[in-house]
């Protein structure tokens, strides 16, 4: 599991599956920032990870300040499915 920052927005929502450097990952929650104040483009703040991990993330065994974070531009995101239904 990792935080992703996504330069720019390529469509997608909670639930995404998307693929950044060969590495397939779900998108279990998505923040978008700079709309108002902030950057020329949006960005979209997420949380991803593997299919195998969605029950560490919904039971928040993880502490989200020590996960590796990347910054990627939206156009090396590659969309496999734009949203999903996580269960809440």
């Amino acid at each position: 599991m990792q935080h992703l920052i996504v330069q720019g927005d390529p469509g997608i929502r909670k639930g995404a599956v998307i693929e950044v450097g060969g590495e397939e990952f779900v998108c279990y929650a998505i923040q978008r920032q700079g709309d108002y104040h902030g950057p020329d483009r949006v960005q979209l703040w997420c949380t991803v990870g593997g299919k195998d991990e969605l029950e560490t993330f919904q039971k928040q065994q993880y502490v989200s300040h020590w996960l590796d974070v990347e910054t990627v531009d939206a156009s090396a995101v590659t969309v496999k499915q734009r949203q999903g239904d996580l269960p809440a």
